[in-house]
């Protein structure tokens, strides 16, 4: 019986979002397993590049992607080539044009590898029935489909007809002596300085999706009754609106956006409470890094994954979307009754690398053989 050897991610390239920390994660472990592995990138750009493991071949397709209507044609001739030439045991994607890319080009090559779709969450845009066509028809010649959440499991076994059977749940991994070592690397911000006021944290790109205008106004209704501040970490196309609102509500002195920062983990171990105030996730990694920091949290109970990850409130609040009063009542309770660090660091145990990596190989030896 064959030995599976080589198994490779596929990403368009290293943005700094949660899809690609879990990926380089995944790779992580399973390289300290014993595995080889490739990182797989359309271009191979972005801030997380330093974040790659020495063990980690990185194949650079270097197909820069402008223009996502394009983005299939322009990968898939690539990707041909790499499966044609390396044929990994498994290829793992991410994201959905990536996968269409992925099942087309393994196709193509005469399927050298066996193939996992790795789906961390709905689309942003419900699909048109001409994308749903598609993605049934493509999806159909995965080996396995592997989602972060039950409630993700259930949106694409719903929209591709597929049995509940044909689609794996593994919780991301995102847990290691790594992140806990970053947690207590130096800070020097004066707002975490001793004696100052509470500093709420947010963290992702400045999106829709993020819904930080919520958390804001939330935090404008929270500085009424105490003092505080808000600093969100992260960078995107909603930093002007985000700001205006921020001024329109004589804000500036006690909120700070300072753009993409490298690492997070040394304000979420400093920090007072994290709030996730987003509208949809999948598995919210952000989420996970702060209970593994021992930093207090509350979240919408947005889907999917934050009442997963929280044990259905038992590891920090549930508001609803989209509440601004909720969400301040919310962060004034946990302040003034924020629950214990290791508890929190407990619970994040559960989302541990080689933990997880492990069920990853559980699946790719099943569906290898």
């Amino acid at each position: 019986m064959a030995l599976m050897r080589r198994i490779a991610c596929l990403l368009p390239n290293l943005a700094g979002g949660g899809q690609e920390r879990v990926t380089l994660n995944l790779l992580r472990g399973l390289t300290q397993q014993g595995y080889e592995t490739d990182l797989v990138l359309a271009d191979l750009n972005g801030p997380y590049q330093d974040r790659i493991s020495s063990q980690i071949r990185v194949i650079n397709l270097r197909q820069p992607i402008e223009n996502r209507a394009l983005s299939t044609l322009q990968l898939t001739s690539p990707l041909v080539r790499y499966l044609r030439q390396e044929a990994p045991d498994i290829l793992i994607s991410h994201l959905v044009w990536t996968n269409e890319c992925a099942v087309l080009a393994n196709t193509l090559a005469g399927f050298p590898s066996r193939l996992m779709l790795w789906e961390q969450m709905p689309p942003t845009q419900p699909p048109t029935q001409l994308k749903i066509t598609a993605m049934r028809s493509l999806y159909r010649w995965a080996n396995a489909i592997v989602t972060p959440s039950q409630g993700v499991a259930d949106y694409y076994g719903n929209l591709l007809n597929l049995s509940p059977l044909r689609i794996t749940v593994i919780p991301n991994p995102v847990v290691d002596a790594t992140l806990q070592q970053q947690a207590i690397a130096p800070l020097d911000h004066p707002w975490f300085a001793p004696d100052q006021p509470p500093v709420i944290l947010g963290i992702g790109r400045l999106t829709p999706q993020k819904d930080f205008s919520t958390l804001i106004r939330a935090f404008a209704q929270l500085i009424a009754q105490q003092p505080a501040r808000l600093m969100i970490l992260g960078e995107g196309g909603k930093r002007q609106q985000l700001e205006t609102l921020i001024q329109e509500l004589n804000l500036t002195e006690f909120v700070s956006l300072p753009g993409f920062v490298a690492n997070p983990y040394a304000y979420l171990s400093r920090a007072a409470l994290f709030v996730l105030s987003s509208q949809r996730e999948g598995l919210p990694t952000v989420l996970i890094e702060a209970l593994a920091c021992g930093c207090a949290v509350v979240s919408t109970d947005c889907p999917h994954g934050p009442r997963d990850i929280l044990d259905n409130g038992r590891y920090g609040s549930l508001v609803p979307v989209g509440d601004v009063s909720a969400l301040a009542e919310a962060m004034q309770t946990t302040l003034a009754q924020p629950l214990d660090r290791e508890e929190l660091q407990a619970r994040s145990q559960d989302f541990e690398i080689h933990h997880i990596s492990d069920r990853f190989i559980r699946l790719a030896q099943r569906i290898f053989i």
